[in-house]
């Protein structure tokens, strides 16, 4: 299923979109906040979709969306929902490349699955997690309407990730 807003194109992460991924998960930025994900050429790209995004999008129906400009067909990011190993619930997550922060983008595209979360897929509780230092990231969950609840650490991680969360009858009430 692919979703679209003003200014973007929402659509499944395939094996096609590697270059995208790619580069987004060798970002400074990515690197810095989310974590080193030893993902060094096109095909191991290829197999992280393989193994790591197609099999949620099959299994649950929804996952990681490409987030594509419609003026120009150009790749800005990556938004999604996830359903990460010790973390109840549904995560949202949202990367994008550097030269399209802070101009809406990640705004646009989360609020766009933050509905579909709740409005097509049935979700009741929709999280995010960040680590602190990340206050982009937490100022745009903010922003999606979710608040702080307490920090946790997922299986394998060595640091601490601020939890926030919405639940599908304060969404009803924005």
């Amino acid at each position: 299923m692919t979703f679209v807003t003003a200014r973007l194109l929402l659509k499944p992460c395939t094996t096609e979109d590697a270059d995208l991924v790619l580069a987004l998960l060798n970002s400074a930025l990515f690197i810095q906040f989310v974590g080193d994900r030893n993902v060094r050429d096109l095909e191991a790209a290829k197999q992280y979709i393989r193994e790591r995004m197609l099999p949620q999008m099959n299994r649950m129906g929804f996952g990681n969306y490409i987030i594509i400009r419609k003026s120009d067909s150009m790749k800005l990011g990556t938004c999604g929902l996830f359903d990460r190993p010790g973390l109840e619930g549904i995560d949202i997550g949202f990367g994008l490349l550097e030269p399209y922060h802070g101009k809406g983008y990640g705004y646009e595209a989360s609020v766009c699955i933050r509905n579909a979360a709740f409005e097509l897929f049935g979700i009741k509780l929709l999280r995010g997690v960040t680590v602190k230092e990340n206050k982009a990231s937490r100022g745009l969950l903010e922003k999606l309407g979710m608040h702080y609840v307490q920090d946790v650490r997922l299986p394998g991680d060595t640091v601490d990730l601020m939890l926030y969360e919405l639940s599908f009858e304060t969404f009803k009430g924005i």
